[in-house]
């Protein structure tokens, strides 16, 4: 299309200065009109205004814009925004200070847009105007300049049709003739729209650097330094825009039916919106460079705060829970799995709180054991041990996104505890989950902390405690741990008496017990078939169990059908009390670790240390014992050997009894030479340097060992 004559010049200028949009010389010219005089003027609510006014100045029906088309609810809240600012107050006075130099904008705008004149002198002449306001109001005061003929330019044109007032204006400003070629200007509109919202998402995102939280960021920090050295071309190129809009509304007065629509001014209006646009998409990264600044400092004030807590002394656990779980004063942040409710942290208060950490990734035979010890200490209220409750806290990594996968994952877990959790992981601040990993050094394996009914934290980790006793633990100390342990002693009552009520049975009927386990089904059969045999010749009550090997899956559910078939011995009901089994012993392990025992100064770390040797090996092996009585131990062929010669030492036993008798013979069975493995998860807990074999004493080699299970 061509385009009218009067406009020629005035687009070749633009041209011209556009393609010179880096010009050192022109930044000069517009920094030499700065000269803040250290007024405070509110821009929001004047940019508030600007943006409802764009809003309701809707381009013709059919012509698309992002501002226009907005949902009728975001629309009230803006103007419910608007009305709340207007009341403050000060507003009306500083409306009253600013609509001056607004005015002033509109009418240069208005004689310099109208006559065609230079766009870069018309921007540096609105420069001046605001010479002595901040580069936020510089710009928010152009809109609002524009904003007012835009806003007026519409009225006639929205009215005209109804209002005699308006259409008379609109008759001498010969608008009718203008909208009856509505499909010939909608590129030309589509642009503007484009643009206008351009210019308010580069006003909003000025405006936002200034609202950022002093106390976090200050303007010498690189990251603000940055974008403040950016800012003033952001505004000169902003304001530049706003002049190129006011020049093609005004173009649009009085022209009549002499007014042809170019599509060059349609892309001069794209090219201005597709430089603000990267001016825009280059401040958002600078702004989101100072929220990762601020949210850096924020992170570290509430860590040190998270510190401070926990080596101060408190009147209750209150203090302590709100700093762990994040809770605004109208939420309920707990969900209390008895009854799937929300719950307010109150219903903690001055309790004995455990602490359940994990991941997404909770094992099924970490939460069904805890929750068959959470029933057990629920069964009986009047118990001590009784009194506590149990909250879990899921650590869930920031860097990757929420998604349904997640969610439902979060929501399985949640529906599956008895005790309280977190409403929602992101409840957990990042501070938070940093203080988790760094001071209670959570990595995958779930952590039991102990917090005291003041908030004190009584055991940073009572998962091994929970393991070994269950709730005969509590309250989860230190010095409750010590005092068990005193009174333990490597019998069969420690070792298998909690994984199965059958044990117990066996236990209270004064039985001889064999827990043997292994996976070579051949060397299950010869053990298990000669073990029956010498108890029937011996006359002894024997019950044998197999519990397999650690970290259980096909190959033992197999054995355990096997075994059941074949009369073999007994089995765990649920591949979980065998996992259960073994992760008990660890539990062990690391208990007496924490407390400095070892194979030296401890008998019943020996006895640890050897029962998960015995897993680590690839033999089959055997445990006998009768309750509160030393026990017999042996791997494979040893422990086949020494029933098969049942009758070299049947003598003995008449005469010393059967148990010590067959501790005797292994004893003379044993050899010097061995070799011992020790397989133990790594995340369970601090691994010391140096671990000597419980068979004979000697400092073992350490290796690490990757292993994935998957039969």
């Amino acid at each position: 299309m061509a385009v009218a004559p009067q406009k020629m010049p005035q687009l070749r200028r633009e041209r011209h200065v556009f393609s010179a949009s880096d010009d050192n010389t022109m930044m000069k010219q517009i920094q030499a009109t700065h000269s803040p005089d250290g007024r405070e003027f509110s821009v929001k609510p004047v940019l508030l205004i600007v943006e409802d006014i764009f809003h309701r100045a809707a381009p013709f029906p059919g012509i698309s814009s992002d501002i226009a088309h907005r949902h009728e609810g975001t629309q009230e809240a803006i103007l419910d925004a608007i009305e709340e600012k207007v009341q403050q107050n000060g507003f009306h006075e500083m409306l009253d200070l600013a609509s001056y130099t607004i005015n002033k904008i509109s009418c240069e705008m208005s004689c310099k847009c109208t006559g065609g004149g230079d766009a870069h002198a018309t921007t540096l002449a609105v420069f001046n105007i605001v010479s002595s306001y901040s580069w936020d109001a510089k710009l928010v005061l152009a809109l609002a300049a524009f904003a007012v003929n835009y806003g007026e330019f519409w009225l006639v044109a929205q009215l005209y049709l109804t209002n005699p007032l308006a259409k008379g204006v609109a008759l001498l400003k010969q608008l009718p003739d203008i909208l009856e070629r509505a499909d010939a200007l909608k590129p030309k509109f589509e642009a503007l729209s484009n643009l206008i919202k351009a210019m308010m998402d580069v006003a909003k995102c000025i405006i936002q650097f200034r609202e950022l939280p002093a106390q976090y960021i200050n303007p010498d920090t690189p990251e603000m330094l940055a974008a403040t050295a950016h800012i003033p071309t952001a505004v000169y190129w902003t304001i530049r825009s706003i002049v190129a809009c006011a020049s093609q509304v005004m173009g649009l007065i009085g022209m009549g039916h002499e007014y042809i629509a170019s599509t060059t001014e349609a892309w001069e209006l794209s090219s201005l919106a597709h430089k603000v646009n990267n001016i825009h998409s280059h401040l958002m990264k600078q702004l989101t460079l100072c929220f990762h600044h601020i949210d850096e400092k924020r992170h570290i004030e509430a860590y040190q705060n998270l510190v401070r807590l926990f080596e101060t002394s408190h009147a209750d656990n209150m203090k302590i829970l709100k700093a762990l779980i994040y809770a605004k004063d109208d939420q309920l942040p707990l969900l209390d799995g008895s009854n799937k409710k929300r719950a307010s942290l109150d219903v903690l208060r001055r309790k004995n709180v455990l602490l359940l950490i994990s991941d997404l990734e909770l094992a099924h035979e970490e939460l069904s054991m805890l929750q068959t010890m959470y029933s057990e200490a629920r069964g009986n209220p009047e118990r001590a041990e009784s009194h506590y409750e149990v909250v879990w806290l899921p650590v869930v990594e920031r860097s990757t996104p929420w998604d349904e996968k997640k969610q439902q994952q979060f929501e399985l877990l949640q529906t599956e505890m008895p005790w309280y959790s977190i409403y929602h992981p992101s409840m957990l601040d990042p501070a938070v989950i940093r203080y988790i990993k760094e001071v209670w050094h959570f990595n995958k394996k779930p952590l039991l902390v102990v917090l005291d009914p003041q908030g004190k934290v009584a055991n940073p980790n009572a998962i091994h405690m929970m393991w070994i006793w269950g709730s005969l633990a509590f309250p989860f100390t230190s010095a409750r741990e010590a005092a068990l342990w005193k009174e333990e002693s490597w019998k069969i009552e420690l070792l298998a008496d909690t994984i199965d009520p059958i044990v117990m049975s066996w236990i209270a009927e004064r039985k001889y017990i064999c827990l043997y386990g292994g996976e070579d089904i051949e060397w299950i059969r010869r053990f298990a078939t000669t073990a029956q045999e010498v108890a029937r010749e011996a006359n002894i009550p024997l019950e044998m169990l197999y519990v397999g090997k650690s970290n259980p899956r096909d190959k033992i559910r197999k054995n355990n059908a096997i075994i059941t078939a074949e009369g073999l011995g007994n089995v765990l009901p649920d591949l979980t009390l065998i996992w259960f089994f073994w992760v008990r012993l660890e539990s062990m392990w690391h208990s007496k670790v924490q407390h400095n025992r070892t194979v030296e100064n401890d008998p019943i770390m020996s006895e640890i240390m050897t029962m998960l040797s015995f897993d680590g090996s690839d033999q089959g092996w055997a445990v006998i014992g009768m309750p509160s009585s030393e026990m017999a131990k042996g791997k494979g062929d040893v422990i086949v050997k020494s029933f098969v010669e049942f009758d070299i030492w049947r003598g003995r036993a008449q005469e010393m009894g059967f148990m010590a008798a067959l501790i005797d013979y292994l004893n003379q069975l044993h050899t010097p030479h061995h070799c011992n493995r020790l397989i133990l998860p790594g995340t369970t807990g601090g691994i010391p340097e140096r671990v000597v074999c419980a068979e004979c004493g000697r400092a073992m080699e350490k290796f690490i060992m990757y292993r994935c299970c998957t039969d």
